[in-house]
């Protein structure tokens, strides 16, 4: 029975952090641009800002700057190879680094998604706009923030950097298609395991969700050209980004 046990567990290891990332990835992928292709009008994130629009402001402007500093911080600090940054800082400087930048990041995204899950939750006109999926996925980022920010101590206990470069060799294997992915996670703390799942499980349902909408973030907006808008009689208003790159100057 225990060796039952143990071939089970150790398949279901090899599984979740050797097979299954490459699961969650193709469907990210070839879902969102199947959704892209057939249901473009469902490519938003069904903004419900008009109501309680003071909350929705502070909630939605604190977890967008957490989540954007924690993903980028995420992905230059697992993806980039040791080699690259020894001469410049230890692993034990680096896991400081990303405990404190992480855990303040962490914290200000902690209360703004807090907040839009209660507005979400609480407000009954919010609620009745909002599908399942909706409530689902916030929940979802929120316990799995809450598990990141639980393993901050855990973090700290790993003074020597180790479960770091444990969880990096991890992460640059599966990226570069590379075998035995999963060994360099297997004995790390259950916290670590269970975060990591969870946010590969986040990519696998994006498709299915509002979470498309980050391929659509108006940063390219910043990059159009600017329109100057003159009134009768000559005056000339403030410019501002063109709605088209060949707008026409009002009459």
């Amino acid at each position: 029975m225990s060796a039952l046990w143990n071939g089970f567990t150790d398949y279901l290891h090899t599984f979740l952090f050797g097979i299954y990332p490459y699961i969650c990835a193709g469907i990210f992928f070839i879902g969102s641009l199947i959704r892209f292709d057939r249901d473009q009008y469902t490519w938003r994130s069904g903004s419900s800002q008009l109501l309680r629009a003071k909350q929705f402001r502070w909630g939605s402007n604190l977890f967008h700057l957490g989540i954007l500093f924690i993903f980028f911080g995420h992905f230059v600090g697992l993806l980039t190879p040791h080699w690259l940054y020894e001469h410049f800082i230890t692993v034990q400087q680096k896991q400081q680094l990303a405990i404190v930048a992480g855990g303040v990041a962490g914290f200000f995204c902690f209360i703004g998604l807090s907040l839009l899950l209660h507005r979400r939750l609480f407000d009954e006109r919010i609620r009745r706009t909002s599908t399942g999926i909706d409530i689902f996925i916030l929940a979802m980022l929120w316990v799995q923030l809450t598990l990141g920010l639980i393993t901050l101590p855990f973090s700290i206990g790993h003074r020597d950097g180790g479960m770091m470069l444990q969880l990096s060799a991890w992460a640059q294997h599966i990226v570069t298609f590379r075998g035995g992915a999963a060994e360099y996670v297997r004995g790390a703390d259950f916290v670590f395991q269970l975060h990591m799942v969870m946010g590969m499980t986040l990519f696998l349902l994006t498709p299915f969700s509002r979470l498309v909408h980050i391929f659509s973030a108006p940063v390219w907006y910043l990059g159009r050209n600017w329109q100057i808008v003159r009134r009768r009689g000559g005056a000339t208003t403030r410019p501002g980004p063109v709605a088209a790159p060949h707008t026409r100057p009002a009459e």
